[in-house]
């Protein structure tokens, strides 16, 4: 078994491919991921805090004020476009001929005389998630409201110092219990499993391929079977090869996720960021790969089943490609909100690694719930192993 085992591996290192999914694809993936997306959020948020609104303001004789104070202000610039109806002001905006329209009610001066609410309606497209259109527009509207509220009050016998007490009566201070390390686990908790175990299944994935359907491929299954080994110790060696390089991919992984953190928060002086990173003992990253051991184990053994039942490499392939599907599903548990680690989701596999991972990062794991977690991956990945060993142990399979 053993000496299947070292074979394999030495057969596998020298592939290229392989190397490059253990090794460079979990060292690139997190500068790469980190960087595009810091760049792209940054650019787009700097392009829309920079971004002019080209508006229109309706019925703008009756808050004259309001007007003035709109058009000199550098965010936004008045257009000289004619809008005749509801219907013709939403074709505007989404033909990108206008950002904004302002409709203000013909009847605001009486209304605010008569110390009735008035009722302003805002056309705007509000599908950019990072839109600072209606932040914009709400910050003008709320200076200009403190205008008139200063006016009236002032009408009334109030003085500014009044003002500012009935504006705002009472100050918060807010003190948040959560430190640092919480709140970034929190944020970020559950984007690594989402990538952590992915890539577990990608490094277990190319290994199965080559060890299972390749060996049928190159025809060098019927001379390995001929050898004086068990076809238990075949198995299991295989097994132990692509789960060894799961494991790898792995480790990998969370080096270069707290080496890259590390160099980013050094090199842009985010001091946080290191400080967070070094609250995280090696403790608890043995302990995210101890995790991942079953769950890796449970890709092992179902990727070489598939590979073994597969007759060609191509035809391996398409039979893991839907994998990655069902992997994904349970690992956005972690990303839900709301959704914490507890005795029934420590008992769903995948799903309770990626809960715990994210618990971990937190500093807030409960260690009494890593006994159900241990115990449902590890059943099915025994299961998962057991079930592999049969498969191997069929003629129908092998030779298909």
């Amino acid at each position: 078994m053993w000496q299947v085992f070292i074979k394999e591996l030495i057969e596998l290192l020298r592939d290229k491919k392989t190397l490059f999914f253990i090794i460079a694809l979990p060292m690139v993936i997190f500068p790469v991921v980190f960087g595009v997306m810091g760049f792209l959020g940054t650019k787009a948020a700097i392009t829309e805090q920079e971004k002019v609104i080209r508006y229109v303001l309706v019925n703008e004789s009756v808050a004259p004020e309001f007007a003035t104070s709109l058009f000199y202000h550098n965010d936004f610039k008045s257009m000289k476009i004619e809008v005749e109806n509801e219907e013709d002001i939403i074709n505007k905006i989404k033909a990108d001929e206008l950002d904004l329209v302002i409709v203000l009610n013909k009847d605001f001066r009486a209304q605010l005389t008569n110390s009735e609410p008035s009722v302003w309606k805002i056309y705007f497209n509000g599908s950019n998630l990072i839109g600072g259109t209606k932040r914009k527009v709400e910050e003008a509207l709320a200076t200009f409201s403190e205008t008139l509220q200063k006016e009236m009050l002032v009408n009334l016998g109030f003085d500014e110092s009044q003002f500012e007490v009935f504006k705002k009566p009472i100050e918060i201070e807010e003190i948040d219990t959560a430190d640092e390390r919480e709140s970034f686990g929190e944020q970020l908790g559950g984007f690594i499993p989402y990538l952590l175990i992915p890539l577990c299944l990608t490094g277990a994935m190319y290994p199965a391929i080559d060890l299972g359907a390749g060996e049928k491929e190159r025809g060098t299954i019927e001379t390995l079977l001929l050898t004086p080994v068990s076809r238990f110790a075949l198995v299991i060696g295989k097994f132990l090869c692509i789960f060894t390089t799961a494991i790898m991919t792995a480790m990998i992984t969370i080096f270069s996720m707290v080496f890259w953190t590390f160099i980013v928060g050094q090199v842009f002086d985010v001091k946080e960021v290191s400080e967070i990173l070094s609250s995280v003992g090696w403790f608890e990253y043995s302990l995210i790969v101890l995790l991942l051991a079953p769950v890796a184990a449970i890709f092992s053994a179902t990727l070489l089943a598939i590979s073994i039942y597969a007759s060609s490499y191509k035809e391996a392939q398409n039979y893991m490609g839907p994998m990655s599907i069902f992997v994904i599903f349970p690992v956005i548990v972690g990303m839900t909100p709301g959704i914490s680690l507890n005795a029934t989701w420590a008992l769903v596999p995948i799903s309770n690694v990626a809960l715990a991972i994210k618990e971990l990062l937190k500093g807030t794991l409960e260690y009494s719930l890593l006994i159900p977690i241990f115990a449902s991956t590890g059943v099915f990945a025994f299961i998962s192993i057991l079930f592999c060993v049969y498969w191997f142990n069929k003629e129908s399979v092998l030779f298909r």
